[in-house]
């Protein structure tokens, strides 16, 4: 699977009037069975994708992109609605970001805390399955 992708001007910026010369995509053989999986799954919505106007599949690719942005902003929101409502837990961040640009410390917070929730998560997770293999 392959396009086209216009070549970045000197400095950086892509042309207006630079030719067009094939992008490469790397190809993950993992994915590509995943995706051959999904296609033999459901022949009919593939169908449907393929007969899309091509403007129709773009705006669809762009819109599931916009979808996850939006989960993401609200995923940060969520969490730092958490912080901001402990006190406790306020201060601690503010002392952990007090050395990070101003602009940055609400997205290095969130950060710390989508890291913190991982790690807890992955503890809580090992704990339940060393409860179920000694308890076997």
């Amino acid at each position: 699977m392959s396009t086209t992708k216009a070549k970045p001007a000197s400095n950086g910026a892509p042309s207006a009037n630079a030719p067009l010369e094939p992008a490469n995509y790397r190809i993950n053989p993992e994915v590509e069975g995943k995706i051959d999986s999904y296609i033999k799954e459901n022949p009919k919505y593939w169908n449907y994708i393929q007969a899309m106007p091509r403007d129709r599949l773009e705006r669809s690719l762009v819109l599931n992109e916009v979808r996850q942005i939006e989960r993401q902003q609200r995923m940060r929101e969520g969490i730092m609605k958490r912080i901001n409502d402990d006190p406790k837990l306020k201060q601690a961040y503010e002392i952990l970001v007090k050395d990070v640009p101003e602009d940055q410390r609400e997205e290095v917070m969130t950060q710390m805390a989508r890291q913190k929730q991982r790690t807890v998560a992955r503890s809580q997770e090992q704990r339940q399955t060393q409860g179920q293999t000694v308890g076997v």
